[in-house]
C-alpha cells in the first residue's frame, strides 16, 4: 500500500509540473488549429494543435483548468482527465478498502450491535456520502448545481450496480444444489441449471429487503412537486424529505442495533419449537399404538408406557437428568442445541407443580397441549382423523423450515474467533479508519473535478461518468468482499451476503440521500432529477419486493438483476435526452 502511494504522489509530483507551464494561447479565433508559443516570433512560433487537447475544460473558456486545493494535477484534454479519474478512482477504492478493513477488525473485538449495526453501514457509505458532499460544496451554487449531477450519479450508480450486476454475481458464485426448494451447503453438482441450483437465504435477509424497499420513501417525497407538475413548494418538499430520510435513517440504525439480540430471541424460540415437534415425532415412532385414542384425546396407556420408558429410576418422575438423556438420544446435533438450556425449558413447559420434576399428570397435560398446537398447524391432514401421523409430520417440517429461515449462527465455522491481541488490533482498526477517512476527505473533490472536466472534454453528460465509473471506485472492496463471501456455498454466508447488499442500498437510499438533500436545502439549488430518482425507485423496489417475497434463488433469478442495470442507464437517457425530463 505505502509503495502505491509513494509511486501515485510522484506521478502527482510529475503532472502538477507539466500543469504548471506555459500556457499556449492560439494566434487566431478559437476556430483555428494553430497556437503561438508566446516566445518565438513571426510563423517560427506557430505550430498545429493536437485536436484532442483542442476539447477544453468547461472550467475556462481560454484553456485553463482549475487546480483543485491550488496545487493538484488538473488538465482539459479527453485522455488527461480519464487518467486523473483513475488515479484519484484508485485512491478512493483505497480509502474504501481501508474503511473495509478497519471495521472488520472493530467488528472482530465489538461484535455484533452497536458496531455491526450502526458504524460498519455508516463507514461503508462514508466515501460515498464524501463525494456527493464535495459535488454540491464546490464554487458558486451555479456551479455546485452542475456539479451535483456527479453525485446524483454517483448515488444512483451505486444502488443499481450492488442490486443488479452484484447481486446477479453472488448468486452464480453462491450457487448450490436446490432441493424441495432449499440450496444444500456445499453441493453444487448442477452445475449451471437455471431452477436446480441458486443460493438460500434466511429470513432475516428477506426482512433486509423489505426495509431496503421502503427506504425510497423520501425520495418519493421530494419528487411530488414534480409528479404534480408544480413549481411551488420544492424548497419545503426538499426540507421534508429531508428530515424523513434522516428520521428513517436514525429508526434503521437503532433496528440495526437491536436485531442481533431480537434474532436470537426468535432463534432461540424456534429451536424449542423444534425440539418440541421433534419430541412428538420421537415419541410416534417409538409409541406401543397411536398417541391419541378414536375419540381423539391423549391415549393414557401409551403415554404411560411411553413415560416409564423415559422414568429410567421408576420413581414416578422424570427429572433433570433423564429428560437430558432423552434429548441427547434424539440426537439434536444438526441444530446447535444447548442439552441444559432444552431441558429447562421442557421442564418449564410440564412442570406446574414447580418441584422441577414431572409427574405422569404433568407429562399428559403437556403432551397434549403439544399435540393441539400440532394439529393447528395449517395443513389438509390435520382433518384426515383423530389419531393421524401426517399432521405430526406437518409441524415437523415446520418448525424445522422456520428454524432454518432464521438462521443458525452457531453452526458457523468462523463463530467463536478469539482476538489475539485485543489492544493492538484496537489501534490497527482506528489507523485503518482514520486512514481511510483522510483520504477519501483529501481526494473527493479533485475526483468530482476530473469528472467534471472529463465531461466537458467529451460532452459526455457527468451524470453517465459518475453513474458507471465512481461506483466502482466506491463500491469495490465491498463488492469483491460480497462476492468471494457468495462463494463459501453456504445457506448462512449467502444470508450475510445479501443482508450487507440490502444494507449497503438502504444507507445509500438514506444516509447519502440525507446529505444529498442538505446540500440541496442550505445552497438553495434546484431538484431537478426526475429520472435519475425513478431509476432507483425502481430498481429498489422491483429487487426489494422480489428478495422479501421469497428465500430461495434459482440461479435464472440473475437474470432479472443484469438485465436491470442496462435498463436503468437506457432509461435514464430516453427520459431526459429524447423526452427532454431534465
Amino acid at each position: 500500500m505505502a509503495h502505491n502511494l509513494l509511486i501515485l504522489i510522484t506521478v502527482f509530483t510529475s503532472i502538477t509540473v507539466a500543469v504548471a507551464g506555459r500556457l499556449i494561447t492560439t494566434t487566431t479565433n478559437s476556430s483555428t488549429n494553430l497556437v503561438y508559443d508566446g516566445v518565438h516570433g513571426g510563423y517560427g512560433g506557430v505550430f498545429s494543435r493536437n485536436p484532442l487537447l483542442s476539447l477544453s475544460s468547461s472550467t475556462d473558456e481560454s484553456g485553463f483548468c482549475e487546480q483543485t486545493y491550488g496545487f493538484m494535477p488538473c488538465t482539459t484534454s479527453v485522455f488527461g482527465s480519464l487518467f486523473l479519474i483513475l488515479v484519484y478512482g484508485y485512491l478512493m477504492f483505497l480509502a474504501a478498502t481501508y474503511l473495509s478493513s478497519g471495521s472488520e477488525l472493530l467488528l472482530e473485538i465489538l461484535g455484533p450491535g452497536i458496531v455491526g449495526g450502526l458504524f460498519l453501514p455508516i463507514l461503508g457509505a462514508l466515501p460515498d456520502a464524501l463525494l456527493i458532499l464535495v459535488s454540491g460544496l464546490s464554487g458558486s451554487p451555479e456551479t455546485a448545481q452542475e456539479q451535483v449531477s456527479v453525485g446524483m450519479g454517483l448515488l444512483a450508480g451505486s444502488t443499481v450496480m450492488l442490486l443488479t450486476v452484484i447481486w446477479g454475481t453472488c448468486i452464480i458464485v453462491g450457487k448450490c444444489d436446490l432441493q424441495n426448494s432449499i440450496a444444500l451447503d456445499n453441493q453444487d453438482t448442477k452445475r449451471f441449471n437455471l431452477s436446480g441450483s441458486g443460493v438460500s437465504t434466511d429470513i432475516w435477509t428477506s426482512y433486509s429487503a423489505m426495509i431496503m424497499a421502503a427506504s425510497v420513501l423520501p425520495f418519493l417525497v421530494v419528487q411530488f412537486p414534480q409528479i404534480l407538475h408544480s413549481t411551488s413548494g420544492r424548497h419545503l418538499t426538499v426540507l421534508i424529505g429531508l428530515i424523513m430520510s434522516i428520521s428513517l435513517l436514525i429508526a434503521y440504525c437503532i433496528y440495526q442495533v437491536y436485531q442481533p439480540k431480537i434474532q436470537k430471541r426468535r432463534l432461540a424460540f424456534a429451536k424449542h419449537k423444534h425440539v418440541r415437534s421433534r419430541i412428538l415425532r420421537y415419541m410416534k415412532m417409538n409409541a406401543f399404538g397411536g398417541l391419541l385414542d378414536d375419540q381423539g384425546r391423549p391415549n393414557r396407556e401409551v403415554l404411560y408406557k411411553l413415560f416409564n420408558s423415559v422414568d429410567v429410576n421408576g420413581d414416578q418422575h422424570l427429572s433433570h437428568s433423564e429428560l437430558q438423556a432423552l434429548v441427547v438420544g434424539m440426537q439434536l446435533n444438526d441444530i446447535n442445541l444447548n442439552e441444559d438450556d432444552a431441558v429447562l425449558k421442557l421442564i418449564r413447559d410440564f412442570d406446574t407443580s414447580g418441584d422441577d420434576e414431572i409427574d405422569f399428570e404433568e407429562f399428559v397435560t403437556g403432551i397434549s397441549q403439544w399435540l393441539e398446537e400440532a394439529r393447528s398447524t395449517k395443513t389438509d391432514s390435520a382433518v384426515a382423523g383423530p389419531d393421524t401421523t401426517k399432521y405430526i409430520h406437518d409441524y415437523y417440517e415446520e418448525t424445522k423450515r422456520e428454524h432454518y429461515l432464521l438462521g443458525d449462527e452457531g453452526g458457523d465455522d468462523d463463530e467463536g474467533h478469539i482476538v489475539d491481541d485485543p489492544r493492538w488490533t484496537t489501534i490497527k482498526a482506528g489507523l485503518f479508519l482514520l486512514l481511510g477517512t483522510i483520504i477519501a476527505a483529501i481526494f473527493a473533490d479533485p475526483l468530482v473535478d476530473a469528472v467534471g472536466d472529463f465531461s466537458a472534454a467529451t460532452s459526455i453528460p457527468s451524470f453517465f461518468i459518475s453513474f458507471i465509473v465512481l461506483p466502482l471506485a466506491t463500491n469495490s472492496s465491498e463488492s469483491v468482499s460480497a462476492i468471494i463471501f457468495a462463494s463459501r456455498k453456504k445457506q448462512r454466508s449467502a444470508s450475510l451476503t445479501f443482508s450487507e447488499l440490502y444494507g449497503a442500498a438502504t444507507m445509500n437510499n438514506l444516509l447519502c440521500l440525507s446529505v444529498f438533500l442538505a446540500l440541496v436545502y442550505m445552497r438553495g439549488l434546484t431538484w431537478d432529477f426526475t429520472s435519475e430518482v425513478l431509476v432507483i425507485v425502481i430498481v429498489c423496489i422491483v429487487m426489494g419486493v422480489f428478495a422479501s417475497l421469497r428465500t430461495t434463488f434459482p440461479l435464472w433469478t440473475s437474470f432479472i438483476a443484469f438485465v436491470l442495470y442496462p435498463f436503468s442507464l437506457i432509461l435514464v437517457y430516453i427520459l431526459d435526452y429524447i423526452l427532454g425530463w431534465s
